[in-house]
């Protein structure tokens, strides 16, 4: 477990005891049976450049003080700004009092799946806090690589963007755990674009990662510098390209674009709440629902798939979720079979299971802990497979990188992707590019074609800052990793004639 001197001395200087003591001790009070409390300081940074330029930059730090209750079989919550005693066991009182309005709608009462007592630090892997860094390194650092892109032949406008998190969070509940983490990430992204015959572009496929600026400034775990060269030549391939025939494919699909399949079809699915229709005004419901559990043919024996919080570099990974339960790994999809859903520990409960699997997150102080993705990846074959050789395995086909656009129902059933760039596979071989592709489906055929997936050495964790859920909406950072994968016969859209129907 990462050291307590990586924490944040800025957080730890804050009477952070002092303040989950009065909330606790004042929830106590009032009879709640069971109180959580949450201190963090949550820091953001965006730095935009285009063309050179920089059009954006800000900075901007959340921080308060998150009091959740169980009062008489109900939940309340309450949440401020102000860092005293007297205000933390004041906003007991107004949990409480909340816990006492909404009583009236629930149709049983709250029960937690119990949760081994925990105390510790628990710090993300980085070497150096992004934040830390000078600005003038940091912007001469994104503007080295807007130049590189912006020499390539046929460039018309390139947009370099930098996002920057550091957030830190102490945790404390009335069953006694106590936990202080802190976890930094960082999301380059590199967009090169040509409007000599409409609009065309090509954008980076590196992901955000749970690590500091050493990822950027680096190469480490990504090398910036060899894409941003190579960005040009593919945004010039991608212009000249031929549309592509709308047909069924053999796909051949890489970790940068089958990630985010992934989190639409599958992570998003088999939240528990969304299964139990509990959770249906923030992009719906799903079809993976609980009847099916151990029974339903999610995908081919080659699909199984994975949650976990401990992954290195994850965006999910963390040392405990944000209702104490302790990180850990379990299956969802096990040899293409529905076999587990993610939990909190009031969905752990109901469901009879003896713990939740630690799937519980609120993206600041101010808002409630959901049931949120934890990291969900699809786990690669045991051998070495290569991308070479599935794409061997293809006489008439598409390999696909990069994400772009797609479309999901509110099921999570029906969805089409997009992606940065797909070539065409003739005779086992790649030839060249083609564009206005879109691959259609729905989650269980499409993963039921999924022929072979490559090994470890293909494997790539990917994801996203932004993943969007509740009303008010919140968003949480999440990892996805994947190997390469086979998939035959897939439904291929020209998205220019489908856009020509419209």
């Amino acid at each position: 477990m990462p050291h307590s001197d990586r924490l944040d001395p800025r957080f730890t200087a804050l009477p952070l005891d002092a303040l989950v003591d009065a909330a606790l001790a004042r929830a106590a009070a009032l009879g709640a049976s069971h109180a959580d409390v949450r201190v963090e300081r949550v820091r953001t940074g965006q730095r935009l450049l285009r063309d050179g330029r920089l059009e954006t930059s800000s900075d901007v730090t959340d921080l308060g003080l998150g009091v959740r209750v169980v009062h008489e079989g109900a939940w309340g919550f309450a949440a401020g700004i102000t860092l005293t005693t007297d205000a933390a066991a004041a906003l007991a009182d107004q949990a409480v009092a909340a816990a006492r309005v909404s009583r009236v709608l629930s149709d049983r009462p709250v029960e937690l799946a119990p949760e081994p007592v925990h105390e510790g630090d628990w710090v993300s892997p980085f070497r150096l806090n992004p934040f830390d860094v000078p600005e003038v390194d940091r912007l001469g650092r994104l503007l080295e690589l807007s130049e590189v892109v912006a020499r390539g032949e046929g460039v018309d406008h390139v947009t370099v963007t930098l996002e920057m998190v550091d957030e830190s969070k102490f945790y404390a509940d009335s069953a006694g755990s106590r936990t202080r983490q802190r976890r930094v990430r960082l999301f380059p992204s590199i967009e090169a674009v040509n409007v000599a015959d409409g609009y065309s572009s090509m954008r980076s496929c590196n992901p955000p990662s749970a690590r500091g600026w050493e990822y950027l400034a680096g190469n480490d775990g990504w090398d910036f510098d060899a894409e941003a060269g190579r960005l040009p030549e593919w945004l010039a391939e991608n212009v000249a390209a031929p549309s592509v025939r709308a047909g069924r494919y053999d796909l051949v699909v890489s970790p940068t674009n089958l990630w985010l399949t992934i989190h639409e079809s599958v992570a998003h699915a088999t939240e528990l709440d969304r299964a139990l229709g509990f959770e249906a005004a923030y992009a719906g419901t799903s079809f993976a629902t609980v009847d099916g559990l151990g029974s339903l043919r999610y995908g081919s024996d080659v699909m199984t798939v994975t949650g976990d919080r401990i992954t290195e570099h994850g965006l999910a990974s963390c040392g405990w979720d944000d209702e104490g339960v302790e990180a850990q790994t379990f299956d969802i999809v096990r040899d293409g079979t529905l076999v587990g859903y993610q939990l909190n520990r009031q969905m752990a409960h109901d469901r009879g299971l003896a713990r939740s699997n630690g799937c519980a997150y609120a993206d600041s102080p101010g808002h409630i802990p959901l049931q949120r993705m934890p990291n969900v990846s699809l786990q690669p074959a045991a051998d070495d497979t290569s991308v070479a050789d599935l794409i061997g395995q293809v006489e008439h086909g598409l390999f696909v990188e990069g994400d772009k656009s797609w479309s999901i129902d509110m099921q999570r059933y029906n969805f089409q992707f997009t992606g940065q760039r797909f070539f065409a596979i003739e005779n086992g071989r790649l030839t060249h590019q083609v564009r206005d592709v879109a691959y259609q489906a729905t989650t269980t055929d499409f993963w039921g074609s999924m022929a072979a997936v490559g090994g470890r050495g293909t494997f790539v964790l990917m994801g996203a800052l932004n993943c969007g859920k509740g009303q008010p909406a919140q968003s949480a950072p999440v990892s996805h990793g994947a190997p390469a994968a086979l998939f035959r016969q897939v439904n291929v859209l020209n998205t220019e004639a489908e856009g020509s129907n419209l």
